[in-house]
């Protein structure tokens, strides 16, 4: 009879820590080629973990992990122990390295099948034709690709020749663009959001679609009554000298552009600013990545009840890359509790790099001549040329969670953002509960990604319908009273789509809400979806099929796949 064995107690800890995506990369090879040749290969594995190394980052800047194995993979019993190595390295992203011609099936498909099938894999080669890793890259992408299994091929350049070459500057932006593709599919999985309340003012679009979510992004939706907030409010559950050192900040930097009329008015403020610690708090507790408040109509818009202060303070604050207490994360946050919004800036702001996130109503599309009719009705005179004339646009504009960051360009610092900030006291009619909306003008010339993630019941998918855009703006006087059509006194984004015409834009918006990121490359968020499955919908009968030196190019798989 076996002696007793005893299990092992795991050592206890008071808070977990979120699971960190890790990046290894390595390399296959021939075993009959000479020293200078695996030598070479061993240096390009370094080179391309090198070329990653700090290049891909959270959003809270912190740069993530990459590890590599100078065991070249010559068969099955190296690819056990790279396998290993890349286990206790905790590495979920895979990059695969060859310079020399090696067996698919001895080498990377044994490394692969090790893993988990939804690992990434990432198969980045030079055009080399000495020995030829090329070659072998075909022969590896094609049979994984055949078994049913994504993998991504990047065939870039580097020397064919030479003990330490180093790649192109294409081929490593390819890398490094679907490395935050992967970094963004696997670092969510298993984690949640939290979101008060439900699904605001009945908007189906903004349904929690909670089995799908799991499924298809691996994301907890953590569902919280909004009575809890009004309770912790109430209750004075927050810390009162960040409260204080709070509303200092905001005194300091929006001063008398914050309208306060009474002495209600500053503690319905306090309350705003108060509603921002708390949720800060609940969400560090429960280590979520975003969240969502559903505010109309229970909070603040029901004279049935006690209507409580707007949210849209708090909303900025989370989606801003800054706050009272210096620089920070954003944390992408929903007003109206719109799961799909949410989603579309979790995805958005991870796979940037961090890139604060902007929320708007899909408010009011503005053809050319519209503009051009209410410039000569306001005596303003426009250049025929202008963009906005010749292409329209969409006046983003929604009561909250507009980072402060989009009140200026890119890399201002947080006094230049603040001074554009006003606060103005919120509409009475649509918010009997008072309060201080956020509003600002967003500058021209920033450019990004707008879009929204979709849902569809008949396939049960999500899809994504994006464009490139960009950020415009007309004269100060006919910028006056396009806002006062819609709400002057919320934040507004005068958005160009680079594709889609107004007309499109219109008929093809999948929701009220759409968003934007400034700086993310088309290629990061197409590697994105071939990873999660999300359809990517792009109906703009000007777009190419296929942009070259823009669009990744398409997964063997996919091409595979539209034979059925």
């Amino acid at each position: 009879m076996a002696a007793k064995i005893n299990a092992s107690r795991l050592e206890s800890f008071s808070k977990a820590v979120p699971r960190v995506p890790v990046i290894g990369v390595f390399s296959p090879c021939d075993p009959r080629v000479d020293a200078n040749s695996r030598k070479r290969a061993q240096n390009i594995t370094a080179m391309v973990a090198d070329t990653i190394s700090g290049q891909v980052v959270m959003p809270d800047k912190q740069p993530v992990p990459v590890v590599y194995s100078d065991v070249l993979v010559d068969g099955e019993a190296q690819a056990d122990i790279v396998a290993q190595q890349f286990r206790q390295a905790g590495v979920n992203i895979l990059v695969c390295a060859p310079d020399t011609w090696a067996f698919p099936q001895l080498t990377g498909i044994s490394v692969l099948q090790q893993f988990p099938k939804e690992t990434p894999l990432n198969i980045t080669c030079g055009n080399s034709g000495p020995k030829p890793g090329v070659v072998y890259a075909h022969a590896l992408a094609g049979a994984i690709s055949q078994s049913g299994r994504l993998v991504h091929l990047n065939v870039g350049n580097w020397p064919d020749t030479g003990l330490n070459p180093k790649m192109s500057k294409a081929t490593a932006t390819a890398l490094i663009d679907w490395c935050y593709a992967a970094v963004t599919a696997v670092a969510l999985r298993g984690r949640r959001v939290m979101v008060f309340g439900h699904d605001s003012m009945g908007m189906e679009t903004a349904l929690a679609h909670i089995i799908p979510t799991r499924r298809t992004f691996g994301v907890e939706i953590t569902r919280l009554d909004m009575k809890l907030l009004a309770d912790m409010l109430n209750k004075g559950a927050y810390d009162k000298k960040e409260l204080k050192a709070l509303r200092c900040w905001f005194d300091e930097h929006v001063g008398k552009r914050l309208e306060l009329k009474t002495e209600a008015d500053s503690k319905r403020f306090d309350q705003s600013l108060a509603m921002y610690l708390i949720n800060r708090d609940l969400m560090r507790d429960l280590n979520a990545v975003g969240g969502g408040f559903m505010s109309q109509l229970e909070w603040g818009s029901d004279p049935r009840g006690l209507p409580l202060p707007v949210a849209d303070a708090m909303e900025s604050m989370f989606n801003s890359t800054f706050d009272h207490n210096g620089p920070k994360a954003p944390l992408p946050y929903a007003t109206e509790a719109d799961m799909q919004g949410l989603l579309t800036m979790l995805f958005f702001t991870w796979l940037s790099g961090g890139n604060p996130p902007l929320f708007m109503d899909f408010r009011k599309v503005w053809e050319g001549w519209e503009i051009k009719a209410l410039a000569e009705k306001t005596g303003v005179k426009v250049s025929p040329k202008a963009d906005y004339i010749i292409k329209g646009l969409v006046d983003g504009d929604n009561s909250g969670s507009a980072a402060f960051d989009w009140a200026a360009s890119p890399g201002a610092s947080v006094k230049e953002i603040m001074k554009k900030i006003q606060m103005p006291l919120a509409d009475e009619g649509y918010f009997p509960g008072g309060g201080n909306s956020v509003t600002f003008m967003t500058p021209a010339g920033i450019s990004g990604i707008a879009g929204r993630v979709a849902f569809c019941g008949q396939n049960n998918r999500f899809s994504l319908i994006w464009d490139e855009a960009y950020t415009t703006s007309v004269p100060a006087k006919l910028e006056k009273a396009m806002c006062n059509l819609t709400n002057w006194n919320w934040p507004h984004t005068f958005v160009v789509p680079k594709y889609a015409s107004m007309l499109e834009y219109k008929q093809y918006a999948p929701a009220n809400h759409f968003h934007m990121t400034w700086d993310l490359p088309v290629t990061r968020l197409q590697y994105w979806m071939d990873l999660t499955g999300v359809a990517s919908v792009t109906p703009w009968a000007a777009r190419p099929a296929f942009v070259e030196g823009t669009d990744r190019p398409l997964p063997l798989l996919h091409l595979l796949n539209q034979c059925q």
